[in-house]
């Protein structure tokens, strides 16, 4: 290379101190020589450069601006989380007062006034807790009815939604409930020697109207609806303690395990009803019922017991009335034989047949 083109050379990339930086300078050099080479693309790279420079200080300043509303947002609420400790705990901790505006005097009088108002508070808000786990009342049914008055000798519970009637929905119609077959003869046979009271975790106003159009006579002496539950682990419970009947004369029908689970020794779980036009389960259950009724059974929860062990107790039921059925037929024909005379025994024997 002569030494005009060196010299042209170093003029346009600079000298030569290493590879690395010679690079490093020919990079940095080579929008420079562009620049000069070809104005409008100096001017292009400009207006580029200061774009994206307009458009990272917008983000920063949108960043910055985020963060100052987050803080506000979150000293606003802490501030009112605050107010609203300060106010619960002014209104629910605050002493009684009579009719004339009189303090009224409690067990946290003789402590400072801060734990007084932190006890009363407490104390209020587990008797609100209070209110929605436990039953609204703490007996569930009146008194047993007195002479000359008829108390029927059993009690029977029935959940409404899936044994009595079953919710269906369509587009065309809504909610509708429908009637499980056998149900207005299974409440007037049982009604002879049954309390009949409907106890569900459904709302009363839901429940109220369908039993109305139900049972018209009258043959369901009580509702209870979901005030006269207890709510355990997340599910409505009947509890029978709160009934005021004696529970050795209580039966329980259900499909839900859950809903009865303080007292499974009373309850006999059955198939829960689909909606289906063939179903019998009713007339089994009434069968069954009647034969607890007619045989005075002391204490229902020894039958209760022993059906709630199979899979389907009234499908037991009626094997046990077909086994009983045959037994019985067959204790007659020997009763009928041992009361017939020596001579008509053996004449089908000698003849080959019956008479």
């Amino acid at each position: 290379m002569g030494p005009l083109v060196l010299f042209r050379h170093q003029i346009l990339t600079g000298p030569a101190t290493g590879k690395g930086s010679g690079e490093q300078q020919q990079s940095a050099a080579a929008p420079q020589l562009l620049s000069k080479l070809f104005p409008q693309t100096a001017v292009e790279g400009t207006e580029n450069e200061q774009q994206q420079e307009k458009q990272r200080k917008e983000e920063d300043e949108e960043k910055e601006s985020s963060w100052k509303r987050m803080k506000l947002g979150f000293v606003f609420f802490g501030f009112s989380v605050s107010a609203f400790c300060v106010y619960m705990v002014w209104v629910f901790g605050a002493p009684d007062r009579d009719a004339e505006g009189n303090i009224i005097m409690d067990e946290f009088m003789e402590l400072p006034t801060f734990q007084q108002y932190f006890r009363r508070m407490w104390k209020s808000m587990t008797y609100y807790q209070k209110m929605i786990q436990e039953p609204s009342r703490e007996k569930l049914l009146p008194d047993p009815l007195k002479y000359p008055y008829v108390q029927p000798p059993y009690t029977l519970v029935l959940e409404m939604k899936d044994v009595l009637v079953h919710p269906d929905w369509t587009y065309q119609t809504g909610w509708r409930f429908k009637k499980r077959p056998g149900v207005d003869k299974f409440l007037e046979t049982l009604a002879a020697n049954y309390e009949i009271v409907v106890f569900t975790a459904d709302q009363g106003m839901t429940v109220f109207p369908i039993l109305d159009a139900l049972d018209p006579r009258g043959y369901i002496m009580y509702r209870l609806v979901r005030d006269a539950t207890h709510f355990v682990d997340g599910h409505h419970v009947k509890n029978l303690d709160n009934l005021n009947r004696d529970l050795s004369k209580v039966i329980v029908i259900d499909w839900d395990p859950n809903s009865t689970k303080l007292h499974p020794e009373n309850t006999l779980n059955i198939p829960r009803w689909t909606g289906n036009d063939d179903d019998s389960g009713l007339f089994d259950l009434m069968a069954l019922l009647v034969t607890i009724a007619s045989s005075e059974v002391e204490d229902v929860r020894d039958v209760m017991t022993y059906y709630k062990s199979f899979e389907n107790p009234l499908v037991k039921f009626r094997e046990n009335q077909r086994i009983l059925a045959e037994q019985m037929a067959e204790r007659e024909h020997e009763e009928k034989q041992r009361n017939l005379p020596a001579v008509q025994r053996w004449r089908p024997s000698f003849l080959g047949g019956g008479r």
